[in-house]
């Protein structure tokens, strides 16, 4: 099989798996948000640490230890996805599957809107409108809620920020996602003996299934991280973004049909401007990709 063909597979995987989460996440109550967040963090570093022998990455592990810059973005990084899985757990659990979507369908908007006022990059003209349509969207959204979308704009600013200290970090995904839980779990093995010295605890006394669907977040968590860094290095970026999409699409659809989570008019005119700018903006980017790619060949012709 082409490796362009088996990086394109790995990233389907890696997407699909995060859209059915909305379906994973339930099983687990009556645990609350933060006992799921702190079991995942749990069994998410044991099963990195096997995935770093098995896969001899311990080297490269340790040299990310002694590297202080490499620290200090990762526990960055680690901060905000614990804060994004959090956010996420908390609404999937609380029935706002359909706002959790939203997060991830403005999390490219956001994330180029950060690149403006952080790293000063330059939109162009499409690039604004898109944004521009965006906000509009999130703005009728917020009268229609009563509220802002408080769950949409946290997972999307946090895993815009996340991307950002990850991308300077330049660290492979096995050796930053171990690092990262290692950061986490102090805080989530402490309330986790806490919660079970106090009764507050649900990871024994609701059968042995139970126990093992919450030692399976690490599991869950990691294979569709390998599956997407399998998939980087294999296809071309706008490949994984226009793969990315495929995500909130599923959740969005488990939300309005097998949730059947509320839709409003209103709510269906706001997720419309939203597709509306998502459009624009991968139109744009794939135009735009073309034409470098064509001033690149004419440039190495001459």
């Amino acid at each position: 099989m082409p490796d362009q063909r088996r990086g394109f597979l790995f990233g389907l995987g890696a997407y699909l798996i995060w859209g059915l989460f909305p379906l994973y996440w339930p099983l687990l109550e009556p645990a609350g948000a933060l006992e799921i967040l702190s079991h995942r963090m749990v069994w998410s570093l044991a099963t990195m640490a096997l995935v770093c022998v098995v896969a001899s990455r311990t080297r490269a592990f340790v040299t990310v230890l002694r590297n202080p810059r490499s620290r200090r973005l990762l526990t960055v990084a680690a901060v905000v996805i614990a804060v994004n899985w959090g956010t996420y757990i908390w609404g999937v659990n609380n029935h706002r599957v359909v706002e959790t979507s939203l997060g991830y369908f403005i999390n490219p908007l956001v994330t180029v809107l950060m690149g403006v006022l952080i790293l000063r990059e330059r939109l162009r003209a499409w690039q604004w409108f898109a944004v521009a349509i965006a906000s509009a969207a999130v703005v009728g959204l917020t009268i229609e809620y009563g509220r802002p979308p408080w769950v949409a704009l946290v997972l999307a600013f946090s895993f815009g920020t996340y991307g950002l200290a990850k991308k300077q970090a330049g660290v492979e995904a096995v050796e930053s996602i171990t690092y990262e839980t290692l950061v986490l779990v102090p805080l989530a093995a402490g309330y986790l003996v806490w919660a079970s010295a106090t009764g507050h605890g649900h990871f024994t006394g609701h059968g042995v299934g139970h126990s093992a669907l919450l030692a399976t977040a690490g599991v869950v968590t990691a294979v569709p991280l390998l599956l997407f860094g399998a998939a980087a290095i294999r296809v071309p970026m706008t490949t994984l973004g226009l793969l990315q999409y495929l995500t909130p699409v599923i959740q969005f659809a488990l939300g309005v049909t097998v949730l059947d989570e509320e839709m409003s008019a209103m709510r269906w005119a706001g997720f419309s401007l939203v597709w509306v700018a998502l459009a624009v903006f991968t139109v744009e980017a794939l135009r735009h990709r073309r034409t470098q790619l064509r001033l690149t060949a004419e440039a190495s012709a001459v």
